[in-house]
């Protein structure tokens, strides 16, 4: 069982308070209700609250003695019963509704707490966990004065504050009685060896943060951070990486889990089979656009594969890219105003460029989401790295698939607007129940909108970006046949490894990034692209079918996201019962 401070997707939890915009009085009653999950989730994984925003977890820290799961599913058991008493009762339909949502959700996370449980030896990637939760107090759109908390935080996990172990110790604790059983399997080693290549990254990141942000007083605790994170790697080299598993693929039932915790709401078959007509429907309109593309550009191939190396070559200088993505942002604001795409939020849109810390942790481009409950004025960021660090001592660790000109106009559709950051911040400036936003989460909710973003703006991108929107849906079509089917044993490492970098046009990089999401940095999380746009595509066709004249896209959109993140299910329910009667009238 691998404990994460960060939710791989995720990077995309959310929380928001009803304070934050003029609600209906029955998002603060269910709000109320979701605040005992609240704590029951803060007292067993207090970094994670601390993300959805409730500052009295932020100097706490997970506990990791011996019991860790026995307690952190009592939390949830409880907090499912009340939840439970309270439906009982509860006359109103849509705080009904959030109830449901939210015993759904307990109902996940005990399920997979048991699970990893069964099935895994608890290795605890502790770089990563202490990374996680210090980053998540020292950033630019973290409200300062929460910015000290960081300091005792990280005396705790370095065992300094009085009545207190180094977390590493713990860590250790924790393994060593897990892998005493013979039923519960050891983690991947490639996982392990690029834990252990993190750890120096992690370490230089926090101490840059706290000389970035100036916190007092900080030297012992970093130091001491140091040494015991070079003691728990050396514990790992002698004590797990030798017994370490060199198959990656996951129990049946726990990678079944991991598709539900998701939002997969088919079996994987019927997903690689639908994945399968994308992928070869998206290559013939590559191949119909790359010579259009080829002939603007005075091109002698006409491959989309040869297409998309050339646009490739041409590659922004590192003092360019942030500028030049910032002027893409100013004209897709314009074009989304101009066209009635959707409401754009009320604050400016952040962009930045990754530290080679947050590389590690997440080496894809990502959504770094703002406090939700009870923001004050924090934005989300658009985060862009500039390299794995993972890719390899053989392979260039540079990517060259996100900073070339053309490729600026999809991945600010998908991460920023109109996708993740006009989704977050407009559940901050119009109000969401907790339910819908925190409880409701899981990526096909999240990256089904981004996914569809894309194709919205997609036809008033310049050809070339055109281009390089169909490659990036290719490549979520590969994620839902190659992830399933690697994890089922239909494919080889090798194979996927060509689909990637041949058909795709992958860098090796970027290639790396996605074979170790499908086998052990989220296993099962790549299918969720395909499938949420399916899902949302599907809807937007059945009200323009239902409504003819009457269907008006910026209301559509404007309702999608106003729905917070409600699953496919519930999102079509609302659209059929009160969307399109609302257009109709």
């Amino acid at each position: 069982m691998k404990i994460s401070p960060i939710t791989r997707a995720v990077l995309f939890v959310a929380a928001v308070s009803s304070a934050n915009a003029a609600s209906p009085a029955w998002v603060g009653r269910s709000d109320a209700f979701a605040a005992d999950v609240l704590k029951a989730i803060g007292r067993y994984s207090p970094e994670e609250a601390g993300r959805f925003g409730l500052s009295e977890y932020d100097s706490k820290i997970t506990d990791l003695r011996s019991g860790f799961v026995k307690r952190a599913t009592a939390e949830l058991v409880r907090a499912e019963d009340g939840l439970r008493t309270d439906l009982a009762t509860e006359k109103d339909p849509l705080v009904r509704e959030d109830l449901e949502i939210m015993i759904h959700a307990c109902g996940i996370r005990i399920e997979g707490l048991a699970l990893n449980e069964r099935y895994l030896a608890t290795y605890v990637d502790a770089g990563e966990l202490i990374f996680g939760g210090e980053f998540a107090l020292l950033s630019d759109e973290v409200d300062p004065v929460r910015r000290p908390m960081a300091l005792a935080r990280l005396r705790k996990y370095t065992g300094l504050e009085a009545g207190t172990e180094p977390i590493t110790r713990l860590a250790e604790s924790l393994f060593e009685d897990s892998a005493r059983d013979p039923n519960r399997i050891w983690p991947y080693r490639a996982e392990v060896e690029q834990n252990l290549s993190n750890t120096a990254r992690y370490v230089a990141g926090i101490r840059k943060l706290y000389a970035k942000y100036a916190v007092a007083d900080a030297g012992p605790a970093l130091n001491a951070l140091e040494l015991q994170l070079k003691e728990y790697d050396a514990w790992v080299r002698r004590t797990v990486l030798p017994h370490a598993r060199g198959d990656f693929r996951l129990p049946p039932e726990l990678y079944a889990h991991n598709l539900k915790n998701i939002g997969l709401g088919i079996s994987p078959e019927e997903l690689i089979r639908k994945a399968l007509l994308e992928y070869a429907e998206v290559q013939n309109e590559l191949q119909t656009l790359a010579p259009l593309v080829a002939r603007e550009r005075g091109y002698p191939e006409t491959d989309y594969r040869e297409v998309v190396r050339h646009l490739k070559k041409e590659q922004l200088g590192p003092s360019e890219i942030e500028p030049y993505y910032h002027e893409v942002i100013a004209k897709i604001e314009e074009t989304i105003r101009r066209e009635r795409i959707a409401t754009l939020p009320d604050r400016p849109m952040v962009m930045r460029l990754a530290s080679e810390a947050e590389s590690a942790a997440e080496p894809a481009p990502h959504m770094q989401p703002p406090r939700l409950i009870n923001n004050r004025g924090e934005r989300g960021e658009f985060v862009l790295p500039l390299g794995n660090p993972q890719a390899g001592a053989n392979a260039s660790d540079a990517y060259d698939d996100f900073t070339f000109k053309a490729a600026a106009w999809t991945l600010t559709a998908h991460e920023g607007r109109p996708g993740h950051e006009l989704q977050f911040s407009a559940m901050v400036e119009r109000g969401v129940s907790q339910a819908r936003s925190i409880f409701a989460f899981n990526s096909v909710n999240v990256e089904g909108w981004a996914l569809y973003s894309e194709s919205e703006f997609k036809p008033y991108e310049p050809l070339d970006g055109q281009l390089i929107a169909l490659q990036l849906r290719l490549l979520r079509a590969a994620r839902a046949i190659l992830d399933p089917m690697l994890n089922s044993g239909q494919i080889s490492l090798e194979r996927a490894h060509y689909v990637l970098t041949q058909d795709v046009v992958l860098s090796e990089a970027f290639a790396r990034e996605e074979l170790d999401r499908f086998t052990f940095r989220a296993p099962g999380q790549a299918t969720s692209y395909f499938y949420g746009y399916s899902r949302l595509m599907e809807l937007k066709a059945g009200a323009e079918v239902a409504l003819g004249a009457r269907f008006d896209r910026l209301a559509f959109n404007n309702f999608v996201v106003g729905q917070g993140l409600l699953p496919p299910d519930l999102l079509a329910k609302a659209v059929t019962e009160d969307f399109i009667p609302s257009q109709l009238k």
